[in-house]
């Protein structure tokens, strides 16, 4: 789609009063609808705006740092549920066995995520983050990509594939 303001064919998906902008024209856009026309009405070129475009990506670089430490199999987030982190590095924690629990007790079609969440001390919500987290069976999962982790898996790969099935066939989000 093409700026409004600049002509730039951008993706961004951005919109301001129904105009689609770049980013650059996006974030330099005035809030006043009155002012807003005026602005748009004043066409740019938009290869000037190249040098700007570089600085309207702020997470970018961030994002390619941390893509590089999930292949290297580094997890970025806090330990979860089961795991701790010493020297910077995720190990199991002692409630470690607890993980491979629920995992099992999922696949007992008789229990109810409400049961499991609640024998656990855990939200629903968290119960579900855990039935779907790579880290349990050494993996790192990021930007919707899965990479090796250099991390102790908790659970079989095996295990972890039945409970995605039945997650999957009990139509649980």
């Amino acid at each position: 789609m093409d700026c409004e303001k600049c002509g730039h064919n951008s993706d961004s998906g951005r919109e301001k009063f129904g105009s689609p902008l770049c980013t650059v024209c996006f974030h330099l856009a005035p809030e006043e609808k009155d002012s807003f026309s005026e602005y748009v009405g004043e066409k740019v070129d938009g290869s000037l705006l190249g040098t700007f475009r570089k600085h309207f990506n702020p997470g970018e670089k961030q994002k390619k740092g941390m893509i590089k430490k999930a292949i290297r199999g580094v997890t970025m987030s806090r330990a979860p549920f089961g795991y701790k982190i010493e020297k910077g590095e995720l190990v199991p924690a002692e409630n470690s066995r607890e993980i491979e629990e629920i995992f099992e007790e999922f696949l007992d079609n008789k229990v109810s995520l409400r049961k499991i969440a609640e024998k656990h001390k855990l939200s629903v919500n968290g119960l579900k983050k855990i039935l779907r987290n790579f880290t349990y069976i050494g993996k790192i999962k990021f930007n919707n990509e899965i990479y090796e982790g250099n991390h102790q898996e908790i659970i079989s790969s095996t295990l972890f594939n039945h409970v995605q099935n039945q997650l999957e066939a009990r139509k649980i989000k």
